[in-house]
């Protein structure tokens, strides 16, 4: 059970997800503007938030950097949204995940557990991983490449750790989607792709020339220098 705060404009669709999370055993506050939502973020001190973007008095994406400003509570991006540029944006700012309207309950109760465990994950660090330049410390959840820090937000650095201690193997999206995000996979589900993006960026290098991160077409993706 969680403490879900949901802050959705539509009454029709707040109305059913405040059932429906009900119905699942969670505490659920709900508000159908940004300041509303704001002001019982702070109130209520929930475990998650689900943020609408298309709210009437605020854009969501500012709403999610000022609750960023202030906190670490998981937020759930949900929205009508549904290009790729908005999800990078909304990642970008902050967001823990992103969903796009329409989305069935069990869907959104699914990644509010995964959210709330990666949160409460207390498994013992792995050893020091060096691989072809690149030198993660789980322990201290820090990652050099040729001796340089590497600037990386938690999901971008769970995601290198996880490829990296698959040196030379193939690992399909489903996988990582299930691994590092821990969420159910579908085809349409575009995460993956904007985090290995934005990885490949902080590698120095793109789809076109990679070095390191090698996309195996209609199969996943591979770590590793080719010889």
């Amino acid at each position: 059970m969680a403490k879900v705060l949901i802050v959705e404009d539509d009454g029709t669709i707040r109305t059913g997800i405040v059932r429906a999370l009900t119905g699942r055993g969670h505490v659920v506050a709900a508000a159908a503007t940004a300041m509303d939502g704001l002001k019982l973020a702070v109130a209520e001190a929930p475990d998650v938030v689900l943020l609408d973007l298309g709210l009437p008095d605020l854009d969501g994406r500012e709403v999610l950097r000022m609750l960023r400003a202030v906190s670490d509570v998981p937020i759930i991006v949900v929205t009508a949204r549904r290009t790729e540029g908005e999800m990078v944006r909304a990642l970008d700012a902050g967001a823990d995940d992103y969903v796009v309207k329409p989305y069935g309950a069990e869907q959104i109760d699914a990644r509010i557990r995964a959210v709330l465990r990666r949160g409460a994950k207390t498994e013992q660090p792995d050893p020091t991983i060096d691989v072809d330049g690149v030198r993660i410390d789980p322990r201290g959840r820090t990652a050099t490449l040729d001796g340089v820090p590497l600037d990386l937000t938690p999901r971008e650095f769970d995601l290198l750790r996880y490829l990296a201690t698959r040196p030379g193997e193939v690992v399909s999206k489903r996988e990582l989607l299930t691994e590092v995000w821990q969420v159910p996979y579908t085809a349409a589900d575009k995460t993956v792709d904007v985090h290995l993006s934005w990885l490949r960026r902080k590698l120095g290098e793109t789809a076109q020339e990679p070095r390191r991160l090698h996309t195996v077409r209609r199969v996943g993706v591979k770590f590793g220098l080719v010889p």
